[in-house]
C-alpha cells in the first residue's frame, strides 16, 4: 500500500519528551494506518463481488480501482493545502469524518443495488485516505525523540500493512461468502462497510479529545541545492523518471492484487470465497518483505536494491503466466514479497538532492499514485479482450520501467546517490 509522505512540517510547540507521554496518540495512529490498510485492500473484494453482482467486464470492475485511486491524482495537492490551512490534528479528524461518510453511503447504494453508487460511495472514501495520509505522517515522526522517528514510521507503516493482510480474510469470510446472494442484492456489504463508517467515526473523536502537539508547514531541511541554482522543479532527472517510476509501480502493486483472485480462482478451478484467501498471502508477505527490507538497505545502495527487486519481480510474472497450476499462483503472489520496498525507495530516490524542492516535489509524487487507476483498468480491459497471460504482461512492463529506474533512471547531477 502507497503511504503518502509530506516532508517539512515543524513543530511550533517544543515538546517535553522526557515529561509527556505519546503512546495513547501512537497507539491511535497506529489504528489509523490499519485502518487504511484495511479499506484499501478490501477493494480487492469488492472487484470479484460486483463482477458477479452487476454482471460486469473485467474493465467494468476495475471501476472500483479506478474511482479510488483517481483521488490521489486529484486530491493529493489540494488536501495538502487543505490541512495546511486547518492544520495536522483537524486534517486528520476530517479524513477520519469523509472516509466515514463515504463507507456510510455503501447502505443507501446497497439498497438500490446500484453499481454507480457504489462506485460514488468509493471516491469519497478514498479522499478521506488521502487526507488522513497527508496529515498523519508529520505526527508519527514528532511524537518522540528525533532519533527513532523512523522506526515509528516504520511500526505503524507495518500496522497498516497487517490491515491489508486481514482484509482479504475478512473479505472472505463476510462479503464473498455471500456471493451467491449478490445476483439480487448487495447486502453483504452494507453491513461490514457500516461497521468501518461506526469505528471510523470513533476514532475521529478519540483522536480529537487527544491533546497532541501543534504543528506548521515548515521548508524542507533537505541538504541539496539552492532555489538560484535550478529555474523549475522539473529540471531533476530523476524527479522526472521517478514520478513515471511512482506512477508504474502503485499501478503493479494495485492490478495484480484487484486481479489476483480471480486469476487464482481460474487457475485452479475454485471458487471465488476460496480463492481470495490466498491475497492474504500476497499482501502478508510485504510486511516480511519490509523487514529484510529494512536491513539490506543498510548493506546495498537503494538503487540496487530497487533494480534487484524489480528484476525478480519480472522474473515471478514470467514464471507465472507460463506455468500451471499451483507454481503460477505462487510465483504470482510472491512478487508481493519484492513490492515491499519499491514505493519508498522509488520515492527517496526521486527526491535525493531537490533540497528547498523537496515538499512540492512530495506533493507532485503523490498524485501520481493514480497509477493504481489508470494500471489496473487497463488490466481489466485486457483480460476482456484476451487471455490472462496477456494482460499480466501489463504490471511486467511496470517492473520493466522500475528496473531501468533502478539502473540509470534515479540518476541526476544534483543527486546523492550518484
Amino acid at each position: 500500500m502507497a503511504i503518502i509522505s509530506i516532508p517539512g512540517a515543524v513543530v511550533e510547540q517544543p515538546l517535553n519528551h522526557e515529561k509527556q507521554s505519546y503512546t495513547p496518540a501512537l497507539i491511535s495512529l497506529g489504528v489509523l494506518y490499519f485502518m487504511m490498510g484495511l479499506i484499501t485492500c478490501l477493494n480487492d473484494t469488492l472487484v470479484p463481488f460486483f463482477k458477479s453482482g452487476f454482471t460486469l467486464s473485467y474493465a467494468e470492475s476495475s471501476l472500483v480501482q479506478f474511482y479510488f485511486f483517481l483521488t490521489y491524482g486529484i486530491m493529493s495537492i489540494p488536501a495538502g493545502k487543505i490541512v495546511e490551512r486547518i492544520g495536522y490534528k483537524n486534517g486528520m479528524v476530517l479524513g477520519f469524518s469523509v472516509a466515514a461518510f463515504g463507507a456510510s453511503l455503501f447502505f443507501p447504494a446497497s439498497v438500490y443495488h446500484q453499481y454507480s453508487l457504489f462506485l460514488a460511495a468509493l471516491f469519497i472514501l478514498a479522499i478521506g485516505i488521502v487526507l488522513l495520509q497527508v496529515a498523519a505522517n508529520p505526527y508519527v515522526t514528532i511524537l518522540g525523540p528525533a532519533r527513532t522517528a523512523s522506526s515509528r514510521l516504520t511500526l505503524v507503516q507495518g500496522l497498516g500493512s497487517v490491515g491489508t493482510t486481514v482484509a482479504p480474510i475478512l473479505g472472505s469470510y463476510f462479503i464473498l461468502s455471500r456471493l451467491g446472494e449478490s445476483q439480487a442484492s448487495s447486502e453483504a456489504v452494507r453491513y461490514p462497510y457500516l461497521g468501518i463508517a461506526a469505528m471510523l467515526l470513533l476514532i475521529a473523536f478519540v483522536v480529537y479529545r487527544l491533546k497532541l502537539p501543534v504543528l506548521k508547514t515548515g521548508s524542507s531541511l533537505t541538504p541539496g541545492i539552492e532555489l538560484q541554482e535550478v529555474k523549475s522543479l522539473f529540471a531533476f532527472r530523476n524527479l522526472n523518471f521517478g514520478m513515471v517510476a511512482i506512477f508504474m509501480y502503485v499501478g503493479a502493486e494495485v492490478s495484480i492484487g484487484t486481479f489476483l483472485t480471480n486469476y487464482i480462482s481460474d487457475t485452479l478451478s475454485i471458487n471465488i470465497k476460496d480463492a481470495n484467501w490466498f491475497v492474504a498471502f500476497y499482501w502478508g508477505s510485504m510486511v516480511i518483505g519490509r523487514l529484510i527490507g529494512a536491513f539490506l538497505l543498510k548493506i546495498f545502495k537503494p538503487a540496487y536494491v530497487l533494480s534487484s527487486c524489480a528484476g525478480v519481480a519480472i522474473a515471478l510474472i514470467i514464471i507465472s503466466i507460463t506455468s500451471t497450476g499451483q507454481l503460477a499462483v505462487w510465483s504470482m503472489i510472491m512478487v508481493g514479497l519484492f513490492n515491499s520496498v519499491m514505493f519508498a525507495t522509488i520515492f527517496s530516490l526521486s527526491v535525493n538532492g531537490l533540497g528547498s524542492y523537496t515538499t512540492r516535489a512530495s506533493g507532485i509524487l503523490s498524485t501520481a499514485i493514480v497509477g493504481g487507476a489508470v494500471i489496473s483498468y487497463s488490466q481489466g480491459f485486457m483480460k476482456d479482450q484476451s487471455t490472462w497471460q496477456i494482460a499480466f504482461i501489463i504490471p511486467m512492463l511496470c517492473y520493466v520501467y522500475i528496473l531501468f529506474f533502478g539502473m540509470n533512471g534515479y540518476k541526476s547531477k544534483y543527486s546523492t546517490e550518484n
